[in-house]
């Protein structure tokens, strides 16, 4: 009696376990699907984006030889092809080369536009705060205090790599709004900077010596040489960069190097 009481309960749970086979299937085949979908996205997202990378790198490079070799306009035609590509290093690079031109042909708000526009699209702060900085370097004349120190205070936060830069064009935006006390303070801060170059300090004493001689309407030619100066650029391993976006362009004396 016991073996059959047995068997009839095995018999059971055996029918429930095939019912529930029979209802956790299509899930779990659902599942296995939705899986092997996400994979094959992945992978074909990744291709696609290093062949994006691969393709602008290619075209990035052309674009510097063309532009050692003189030949500026087929230089900013590969640059601008370059500047609607995925891969965002080289979008970022290139959209700060156009914003350069717009800078060499006296239009501002254009290169203040395409140097917001690599600032947003660049993949990290090294290349990011460098166009910030070139965008905020073009607003010196026209925009307000108040702007400038919005655009110029978060890089001069710890850790940021261009911080000493802005804080100096905080200064001269200081001296343009008549701050002669926080545009000194700031220079005070650069001089004593142990992050400031030689260049910096130096322009930074030469201002303070300005500023309290009462020749404070002298300092801006001081301060805004360091505009020339375009902060160092580190890009992707083998990578020919050439001038930095912003630089005047110079006669070629073979390959050029950042």
């Amino acid at each position: 009696m016991t073996d059959l009481f047995e068997e009839v309960e095995e018999q059971l749970r055996s029918d429930r376990y095939k019912q529930f086979a029979r209802k956790a299937l299509p899930w779990m085949l659902g599942i296995a699907a939705v899986v092997l979908v996400a994979f094959l996205g992945y992978w074909g997202y990744d291709s696609y984006r290093n062949n994006q990378i691969a393709k602008a790198s290619e075209t990035y490079s052309a674009a510097m030889d063309a532009f050692v070799a003189g030949d500026r306009d087929k230089a900013r035609q590969l640059w601008t092809e370059v500047s609607k590509s995925d891969a965002k290093a080289y979008k970022a690079l290139s959209l700060m080369h156009l914003g350069a031109y717009a800078v060499e042909a006296r239009k501002p708000a254009d290169a203040v536009k395409l140097f917001d526009e690599a600032a947003e699209v660049a993949p990290d702060a090294i290349v990011g705060d460098a166009a910030r900085l070139k965008s905020a370097f073009q607003l010196l004349d026209t925009a307000s205090l108040k702007e400038l120190e919005g655009r110029l205070k978060p890089l001069m936060e710890e850790g940021r790599p261009y911080r000493v830069q802005a804080r100096e064009a905080l200064a001269f935006a200081k001296l343009n709004a008549g701050d002669l006390a926080g545009a000194r303070g700031d220079f005070v801060l650069i001089s004593q900077s142990l992050d400031a170059q030689q260049g910096a300090q130096a322009r930074a004493q030469a201002a303070i010596g300005l500023i309290d001689s009462g020749s404070a309407k002298a300092v801006p030619s001081v301060v805004k040489a360091a505009q020339a100066l375009p902060p160092p650029m580190t890009v992707a391993p083998g990578a020919v960069i050439g001038p930095p976006p912003g630089a005047a362009p110079t006669q070629p004396q073979g390959p050029a190097a950042q």
